[in-house]
């Protein structure tokens, strides 16, 4: 069952029985710049809606997005399995509106090549943006979202964070070894009674506190390694509006200048590397549709990401 009640500043929705089982306190969509303090009970217990809530700021995030991309809408959850996976499962019933769908709490987080993305109860932020799009070309699109995300988070380069091809945040002090802040998941689909593009979804994963857990990869950090874990909302609030203009700028001038601003980040550049596949090379920068290049014994060598993965040597 679910009740709905709309008001001047927000559509809270209360969810019994939600898609695959999942029992969410509330759903909370930004809808009009007015706003209001609204307390709403849903699962048998009272949550404080978000953007009454200083730590979530998502209102004055709507507004700020809203001429980027008119019509874009925010979603607020406190768990669900994955903000990729639920936004997938809407398109291909036809639901391919602009939204930004944000979790508190992901239990089925996943990464790229089916690598589960693990997170506990506020120690990360886990969101996915939405977006009906029709690029020229696809290729470059998660190295353009990449700079996006690390130009927002560490505009004077004082973290030190970089890219590691194709879609991950790393911090690498070298010569010490790298750990993950974060990662990308950009997923595609083609919407029923949509012939022109895709809907795509873009999944990030920012680790706020260093977990506690031992992955058997490379180990994560997060951004409380230089100083205090900063809230889930305000990080959003830095990150959102740069990837919305990312995203914008692709679809209507494709990858250049994404790819432009790559090679400052490139972590890769220059070290020496092993393929998942056993290739072994030194790295050699981006080609124009987002390829690693790879200088190798027997020459150049172009890595697509569709199935392979990269790993400094020593690591």
């Amino acid at each position: 069952r679910r009740d709905e009640r709309t008001t001047t500043g927000c559509r809270i929705r209360e969810h019994r029985g939600f898609p695959r089982g999942e029992r969410l306190a509330a759903r909370k969509e930004v809808g009009l710049p007015e706003k209001r303090s609204i307390e709403a009970e849903a699962a048998r217990q009272t949550t404080l809606n978000p953007m009454s809530r200083p730590d979530w700021p998502l209102e004055d995030l709507w507004l700020e997005l809203s001429p980027m991309w008119p019509g874009i809408s925010i979603e607020w959850l406190p768990q669900i399995d994955s903000t990729n996976s639920e936004l997938m499962r809407r398109a291909r019933l036809g639901h391919t509106e602009a939204v930004l769908l944000v979790a508190e709490q992901q239990t089925a987080g996943r990464g790229r090549l089916g690598r589960a993305w693990i997170t506990s109860e506020g120690s990360a932020l886990t969101f996915s943006l939405g977006l009906p799009l029709n690029p020229q070309s696809w290729s470059g699109l998660s190295l353009a979202v990449g700079v996006a995300l690390v130009e927002a988070l560490d505009p004077e380069g004082a973290f030190r964070l970089g890219l590691k091809w194709p879609n991950d945040l790393w911090h690498w002090p070298k010569p010490a070894t790298p750990a993950k802040v974060g990662g990308i998941l950009i997923e595609t689909v083609q919407a029923p009674g949509n012939d022109l593009g895709r809907y795509c979804v873009v999944g990030v994963g920012l680790n706020l506190k260093t977990p506690d857990l031992d992955t058997g990869g490379i180990p994560a950090r997060g951004l409380d390694h230089w100083g205090p874990p900063p809230s889930a909302g305000t990080v959003l609030a830095r990150v959102a509006p740069a990837l919305v203009q990312a995203v914008a700028s692709f679809e209507r001038h494709g990858p250049a200048a994404g790819l432009a601003r790559y090679a400052r980040h490139d972590l890769l550049l220059g070290e020496a590397l092993r393929t998942s596949s056993g290739v072994l090379g030194v790295g050699a920068g981006v080609d124009a549709s987002g390829a690693l290049w790879l200088n190798t014994d027997a020459g150049k060598m172009r890595i697509d990401s569709a199935e392979v993965s990269v790993r400094p040597l020593d690591l």
